[in-house]
Formats: C-alpha cells, structure tokens, sequence
C-alpha cells in the first residue's frame, strides 16, 4: 500500500470533480463558436467563473483562466511589469521575497536578464516570513520606481503564512499593487480575494482535488495588464487561446469544494500533522520542525510538516521511504539532475548541510491515522541507515 505524503506536489482528485470533468469531455464545442454546442461549452465555462468567483469573493470578471499556476504567475508579474512601465518608464522594479516559488523566482530572473528589470528580494526571518520591516524600507525609499510587488501567500516548502495585509497596507500606500502566489494556500486556509485587497492571485487545480493543467489568475478589474499571449482575444484579452471547458469544470467543482469543507479539513489535517511531528521527534529526537512552530492556520498551512535530519542526506531519506511505499518530498529544486540545497531553507538561515537534509511531509483532504502511523513506523530505521551511509560514503572519501 501507498502512503502519499506529497499533497503540496499535487493532491488527489475529488470524485465529484472528475465526474464534472469528465461529463465535458464527452461533450462537443468551442466555447468561442456561436451555434448551440459553442453555446452550451460557453454557458459552462461561466457558471465554473461564477462558482470559483464566489469561493474566492471575487468578481466572476476578475477569474482569467490559464493552464495552471506557472502561467498565472508569468502572466501577473510580465504583464503588470509591462503595463506599468509603459504607463511610467521610471517603474522598473520589482520586489519580491527570497522563498518565493521558481514560477516566481525564475520569471523575475527572466526580467531582470532580458528587460533590465532591478529586482530587489526581501529577505525571511528563521521562520521563513517576509521581514516587513525591511520591505517597507525598500518601499518608501524609492516608491516612484516600483512597478510591482509580488508576495506568496503561504510557503511551499514550509508552510509559513505571509503576512499580505500589511504587505499590502505598505504597497497600496504609494499606490503600487500587488501580486500573491496563493496557489498553496486555496483550500488550507481561508482565501477571501476582496477581503485581502491584493490586486492579482494565482491559483490553480491540482493542489485542490481538480485536475492538472488549468488555474487561474485573479485579477481586479481596474488593474492593466499587457497580454503574453496574442490571438483569439479570450479571457479578457489578456490570455488568448481555447478555453479548456472539461478541465475548467472539474477545476470549479474542486475549487467549490476545497473551499467549503477548509474548515473541518484544515482541523483534522493540523491534528494529523501535530501527531506527525510530535511522533518523529520521539523517535528521531534531534529532528528540527522548520517553519512557523505555531499551529493555527494564521501562521502555519495545516498540512504542513517539514523536518531537518541532521546527519542525512534528504534525496537518501526520500529513496529510503519511497521503498517501502511512503512519498514525500525534499522541497529542493534540481537542476540538470543535480540536487541543490533549498533556497527556502538557505534563506532561513540553514546551512547547506541542514538544507540538504530535510524533508517535507505534506498531507491533505485523503490523509489518516495509519498515513501517521506507517511514516512512525519506518522513519527511526530509515534515518538510521541514511546515517549510517552517510558515515560509510564520508569514510571512503577521507581514505
């Protein structure tokens, strides 16, 4: 059996949203065509802008569809830059912050390479949250020259919650909007889009129970964007190309529903987590809990547990486990089939060898007591033999 600790990669489907997925693909019509079958697809399409619309408190106007987060996160970050500096040629910053995921991080780069874009990454305190501080410095010292600030909502890797409203109290000041990341946070947290006055927000569907590529950009009416896409004109303008009706559907159904049982799913889940955690430290007792040691889902994704093995190599720790039927994640990224230490974890203040050992144990709306209990069971001799490679590969390379 299976033991799936990795929901922050992507979670399982919700029945229901694979019916409604699957209903439309048997389905003919473009939702673009103006005969009764283009019709129909088009009267699905905006019941799903309605559904999500109302999960979120949005305007159903303000849901652009695109193919999944890293899309939505090109689209915000390319398109607000360029509109605004086209508006004002001073605008050429951006800021951000050193944990942001890589369709944050690598966009940026990109600007910065190809657009001369000066982009500033505010640094994390050792729980990895935005120092607010330290932003609002890089703010009121230039703020005529900031196109934008784009901010995760939660972490991926550790769970920490931003602190968005005072980011956006800073920002909203000198009239600068701003983009969040919340594609961790739909579903484990309470999402309100008007309520956090933010001006764009990615999500997407499979980190909810919906199917894989397709999500969304949640962007206010008022806020200009310069498309990256050119052709049909859908999606406001702003992202052209045919609208995917079966995924749009099952991703409505799933959005509907994460957002309805968040509450007794984030209870449950944070019990599981605790039990989780408590339960590795006594039987690995030197593990380290990263991230914001507070539970409540004001500081802490509820289905987030990320732990430091010193004396391990994590890619060893996730082999190890994957063996004996348990997935989980090192939350690092790997370039060229290199394995480098988390940015996350290197931001907090990690070393590159506690970087290097850790792991991120994520679960979600199908996560048990026995998921707990088989992770319990395996993780003691698990950790024990990575060590014990780890003395046998040090020895060699001294001999």
């Amino acid at each position: 059996m299976t033991v799936y600790l990795d929901h922050a990669a992507t979670t399982p489907i919700y029945p229901e949203a694979a019916a409604a997925m699957t209903e439309q693909l048997s389905r003919v019509g473009n939702p673009s065509s103006l005969h009764a079958s283009g019709r129909d697809a088009r009267r699905i399409v905006e019941e799903s802008r309605e559904t999500i619309a109302r999960a979120l408190n949005c305007r159903p106007g303000e849901v652009v569809f695109t193919s999944g987060g890293t899309e939505a996160d090109n689209l915000a970050l390319k398109g607000m830059y360029w509109s605004r500096r086209d508006d004002d040629p001073r605008r050429t910053r951006i800021l951000s912050t050193t944990i942001e995921h890589h369709a944050v991080l690598d966009p940026l780069h990109w600007l910065a390479e190809e657009e001369g874009v000066q982009v500033d990454l505010v640094g994390v305190d050792a729980e990895a949250r935005i120092d607010i501080e330290a932003l609002r410095a890089a703010v009121d010292a230039a703020p005529e020259t900031i196109a934008l600030i784009s901010v995760m909502w939660a972490n991926n890797e550790v769970g920490t919650v931003q602190p968005i409203a005072e980011v956006v109290e800073i920002a909203h000041a000198h009239g600068i909007p701003v983009h969040t990341d919340a594609v961790q946070a739909l579903g484990e947290v309470p999402l309100d889009f008007a309520a956090a006055g933010v001006d764009a927000m990615t999500v997407t569907g499979h980190k909810i129970g919906g199917p894989y590529g397709v999500g969304a950009l949640i962007l206010r009416r008022e806020v200009q964007l310069t498309a990256l896409l050119h052709g049909g004109g859908q999606e406001r303008d702003v992202r052209s190309g045919t609208i995917d009706t079966p995924a749009i559907a099952g991703f409505a159904t799933a959005c509907e529903l994460a957002v309805k049982l968040q509450p007794e799913v984030a209870v449950r889940v944070s019990a599981l987590r605790d039990e989780l955690v408590a339960g590795v430290r006594r039987v690995v007792p030197d593990a380290i809990y990263n991230g914001d040691p507070v539970s409540d889902v004001a500081h802490r994704l509820p289905g987030n547990a990320h732990l430091t093995f010193p004396g391990c190599e994590g890619d060893s720790l996730l082999m190890l486990l994957d063996a004996r039927g348990i997935e989980c994640s090192t939350g690092s990224a790997c370039n060229a089939g290199v394995p480098q230490a988390s940015h996350v974890l290197l931001a907090m203040g990690h070393s590159d060898d506690s970087a290097r050992a850790s792991l991120r144990f994520s679960l979600g709306h199908t996560s048990t007591s026995a998921d707990v209990d088989a992770l319990l069971e395996a993780i003691g001799p698990v950790v024990e033999r990575a060590r014990a490679a780890g003395l046998t590969s040090s020895g060699r390379a001294a001999g």
